[in-house]
């Protein structure tokens, strides 16, 4: 225990009729009494070394039956006034020690509980990584031998329409393009450049069949080229 509360009217009283050198002697075994939580023990000799009065071993002995009390069960000297203070710090302190471990406790309790919450950031995205589609969705429903571009407009068109796509119409799109006898990419490029949200094979002309079947004939021959343009002509469009 380094600290005490010192009441120093108290302390005038009781040692009134004792020199400076008396009082300084009887404080130093006040603190030693403090500082070890104990009782003083009956050795005049090893307590007048311990506060620097090894040549006022009398002055010692005076002190320890004025101002404490022996107690044979104890063989040490004791002081209410002093044990009353050290209990309460005691006291304390074991109070102290019980809050800090249930705190800890607590916190230890919600540390594990926090590991086994899985949280939305547990696998961190990178930009490079593929975007996530959700099943079901009309991105997910891009047929293979459809380009991003032909189909994020097609896509785009129907959305305009207020119009999403689902399952059902793509495949009715589907079954039109081979009536018609096209491709799906060149159906979805048609609707695109008419503004159709759906397909029907009676909707296009001889001349738009042929000029997508002169198309595929070019591109299996030569190769597909950026520079050709593969959307069917605009005044067979508007026929």
């Amino acid at each position: 225990m380094h600290y005490y509360p010192h009441h120093i009217g108290d302390f005038l009283r009781d040692t009134v009729s004792l020199s400076p050198k008396e009082c300084y002697f009887y404080l130093r075994l006040i603190w030693l009494y403090y500082e070890s939580e104990n009782p003083l023990p009956d050795d005049v000799e090893v307590l007048a070394f311990k506060i620097g009065a090894r040549d006022d071993l009398d002055c010692v002995r005076i002190l320890l039956r004025t101002f404490f009390r022996y107690d044979e069960d104890l063989k040490s000297y004791t002081h209410q006034r002093i044990d009353g203070e050290i209990k309460k710090y005691q006291r304390k302190a074991k109070s102290a020690i019980a809050a800090n471990q249930i705190r800890w406790e607590s916190e230890k309790g919600l540390k594990s509980d926090a590991k086994q919450i899985p949280t939305n950031n547990q696998q961190p995205r990178t930009n490079n990584q593929q975007p996530i589609i959700k099943k079901g969705s009309a991105s997910s429903l891009k047929p293979d031998d459809v380009s991003e571009s032909v189909w994020s407009d097609f896509l785009a068109l129907r959305k305009a329409n207020k119009s999403p796509l689902t399952e059902t119409a793509l495949k009715g799109i589907k079954r039109e393009a081979v009536n018609a006898g096209m491709t799906l990419e060149k159906v979805l490029q048609l609707c695109c450049a008419r503004g159709w949200r759906g397909f029907k094979a009676e909707w296009v002309t001889e001349e738009v069949k042929k000029d997508d079947l002169y198309k595929q004939n070019i591109e299996a021959i030569f190769g597909k080229r950026r520079e050709i343009d593969i959307t069917p002509h605009q005044d067979l469009l508007e026929e």
